[in-house]
């Protein structure tokens, strides 16, 4: 029998911090000095007029908020105008992406209709009303000066652009997301809205509120006209009504006898991760005691949603078994779990408060730091926005940004809505971009596609390739799971909610064969890694749907060697990242697959520039192939960023905002000699350079495929005395 070869660690040795490369910079003109003062000074008067016309109640001890448009031309982050804000006396407060057909650009074609960014500035209104004079008295050559040509246009922010969604008369109950001044107390924004709120006979539940970024999210309770009345308050961002939770169960429906099965015998494979799935309960009488370590209720005063305990159970079923065969024997858990109560009965009151104190038992739980993998297949029913970044994703990306945890969370149910208006796009929180999103395959075979229901992409910008995986939840065929009950009975289901937590029981099931040796974040880069889009678009199946065995994730098949780096990036720093090739040549078609992932800390306040940190990755296949005058190697394109940007954005290095890159390339061997992934992390805050920013740590799996070269795992660590190969914790072989 030949052996089994798993995954070749420790590819972090063999990287070395290289010197940078440096770029030039367009410094192409938009507007000269004279024409830009021409255009600008009349929208700066207009903004300021518009400002002093609102109420001073309205405007917290005299600040007002006005929108700055940039050229198309000037949207990266180091042409972001600091200095000139700086000198103006206003400050950014937060950003998002619009159209706009400039008047000019620096490009050579005719200016058309192009995706730009529109940044929120905040400032006394005598500074407003002063903009204009200072344009007229600013030295044309300074920074400053400069920086004022790369503005398309300066407005003020009308109360009727922050209402995203009116509603209807019904609605009572709506969020409101409210701008907060950077690095600075800014209570009394608070203050003077919940008092501005109370003159419009409203009720601000601020003891349910969220302050994530520079951004406070506050459910705001009264009649429907005078909720719509908050927009005028000037550092309102977005109004919208609160919306329901997801529905938990789909409709299944039940007849005859209930069908059988067997439960597994044996105790989890391993004892040591710590995993919980975030739901609605467990019913009184289950099957499940056997596995299930712990058991939380976050809020012992409140009672168990009607159907929250079944759907509860059968998440968690998913979780331990996987699906379960009709009348057959479950799968062995990988580990033990705990279910922990974050949906309770306000979810079947139609209670538009239960989505606060819901996130608020998940923001508890994630901040125990006691889990490693979490599921959570509940949330808000609603599609999300490219414009606005909602409470729940906010929150949760915000506590997953360190990497210690990897968190699975369920697309959602809404794939056959309207698509004109996007309405089946990933619901909220699936734009997390530190969260794994997961969609319904259909069946488990290689036909499979994705599940009608199962919600679609894109994601917003960053996060363009949503849902992240796919896995089985139920079409073709049904997903079985378990029924409460005192004996073991199965209950045909389908929907995202049971995806999510399957795709959670194979990331748990590396971390049980091979123990402590791969980070959360190495875990979501090779489940990434290993999966197949099956010939489907990636607006439909993201990266595409997992293996059904684990052994295609953690072994290497004869021909293939599969290398596993793990480390830290500083930034602005450039690493180098050698591919681990044989001593001699490689003949024939060489394939090399590789994907990055890591986490990073985001700014909701600034959609248009959501992540903290990205990543420029140059591929450099041969050492050899140097320019005259050239320092580095040749290039070769390697990660195609038109998966994550349209050409404008492109324009603007949109791409390298992902917190996954992911991509294969197929050559010749004899074009690969020391081959290199050169590794450059950029990081930015509030939409510009950032002063300080923190090291992340990344993940980056390296598949090489070598048909002709039967032995290249073996001859590739016998290359490299710094690799090993990862061995498994527990005997093998075992059913996996």
């Amino acid at each position: 029998m030949s052996q089994t070869n798993f995954l070749i660690g420790r590819g972090e040795l063999l990287t070395q911090s290289i010197k940078g490369v440096g770029r030039k910079i367009d410094k192409a003109d938009a507007y000269t000095f004279e024409r830009a003062r021409e255009r600008l000074t009349v929208q700066a008067d207009a903004t300021a007029a518009a400002l002093d016309s609102l109420s001073p109640a309205a405007c917290p001890q005299d600040f007002a908020v006005a929108r700055l448009v940039l050229n198309p031309s000037y949207i990266a982050r180091s042409l972001f105008p600091a200095n000139m804000l700086r000198a103006v006396g206003l400050e950014s407060i937060g950003s998002r992406k619009v159209k706009v057909t400039p008047e000019s650009w620096t490009r050579k074609v005719a200016p058309r209709e192009t995706s730009t960014t529109e940044i929120f500035v905040a400032g006394k209104r005598r500074a407003f009303r002063a903009f204009s004079h200072w344009m007229n008295t600013v030295e044309p050559e300074t920074d400053e000066a400069t920086e004022l040509t790369r503005i398309e246009n300066i407005f003020a922010f009308e109360p009727q652009s922050r209402v995203v969604n009116s509603g209807s008369e019904q609605d009572k109950y709506f969020e409101c997301g409210v701008h907060m001044l950077p690095d600075q107390d800014s209570s009394f924004i608070q203050n003077e809205f919940i008092a501005f709120a109370a003159l419009l006979g409203l009720v601000v539940h601020s003891e349910l509120g969220f302050e994530v970024g520079n951004l406070w999210f506050v459910p705001v309770q009264g009649p429907h006209q005078n909720v719509l009345k908050l927009a005028e308050f000037v550092f309102v961002r977005v109004i919208r009504p609160v919306p329901k939770m997801r529905g938990l169960l789909p409709t299944t429906k039940r007849s005859g006898p209930s069908v059988g099965c067997t439960l597994p015998s044996q105790a989890p494979l391993s004892s040591d991760p710590r995993v919980a799935i975030l739901d609605a309960g467990l019913p009184k009488d289950h099957t499940i005691g056997k596995w299930l370590r712990n058991y939380r209720v976050l809020d012992e005063n409140a009672s168990d949603d009607p159907e929250g305990p079944e759907h509860g159970l059968a998440a968690t079923s998913a979780f331990l078994f996987g699906p379960i065969d009709p009348e057959g024997t479950a799968s062995r858990p990988y580990s033990y779990v705990d279910h922990l109560r974050v949906l309770d009965e306000g979810a079947s009151q139609e209670n538009p408060l239960e989505l606060y104190r819901t996130l608020g038992h998940i923001e508890e739980v994630l901040l125990s730091r006691q889990y490693e993998f979490i599921n959570l297949s509940v949330g808000p029913d609603v599609a999300i926005e490219d414009d606005d970044v909602h409470a729940w994703t906010s929150v949760i990306d915000n506590l997953l940004s360190d990497g210690n945890t990897f968190m699975t969370v369920a697309a959602g149910n809404n794939g056959a809505r309207d698509s004109i208006v996007q309405l089946d796009r990933v619901q909220v929180p699936s734009d997390c971009v530190n969260a794994v999103t997961v969609g319904a395959a259909s069946c488990t075979s290689t036909t499979w596609a994705r599940a009608p229901y199962s919600a679609r992409g894109p994601g917003r910008s960053p996060g363009v390739i949503k849902p992240d995986l796919m896995a089985f939840g139920g079409g073709k065929q049904y997903f079985h799971a378990l029924l409460p009950g005192k004996k073991p009975s199965l209950i045909p289901l389908l929907g995202t909610s049971f995806a999510a937590p399957y795709v959670l029981r194979s990331a748990v099931g590396v971390r049980a064969v091979l123990g402590q040796d791969l980070s959360p974040l190495a875990i979501k880069a090779l489940l990434i890694h290993s999966a197949d889009q099956n010939g489907h678009e990636p607006a439909d199946v993201g990266w595409g749907k997992i293996p059904e065995d684990l052994m295609q994730v953690i072994t290497c098949p004869s021909g293939v060697a599969r290398i596993v780096y793990q480390g830290e990036l500083k930034p602005g720093k450039y690493i180098r990242a050698p591919i681990p090739l044989p001593a001699a040549a490689l003949t024939g078609k060489v394939k090399v697959k590789a994907t990055f992932s890591f986490a990073c800390a985001t700014d909701p306040q600034d959609s248009a520039s959501y992540t903290k940190a990205g990543l420029e990755v140059t591929f450099r296949p041969n050492k050899d192939n140097i320019e005259k005058g050239k320092a580095n190697a040749k290039t070769k394109s390697f990660f195609q960023r038109k998966k994550f940007a349209t050409e404008e954005e492109l324009r603007a290095d949109a791409g390298k905002w992902e917190t996954v890159l992911h991509d294969a390339k197929t050559m010749l061997g004899s074009s690969l000699n020391n081959a290199t992934f050169d590794i450059h992390y950029n990081a930015r805050d509030q939409g510009g350079t950032a002063v300080k920013a923190e090291k992340i740590r990344y993940a980056l799996i390296v598949t090489i495929e070598a048909p002709r070269h039967p032995d290249l795992f073996a001859e590739i660590l016998k290359a490299y005395s710094a690799l090993v190969e990862i061995q498994p914790q527990v005997a093998l072989p075992v059913r996996l």
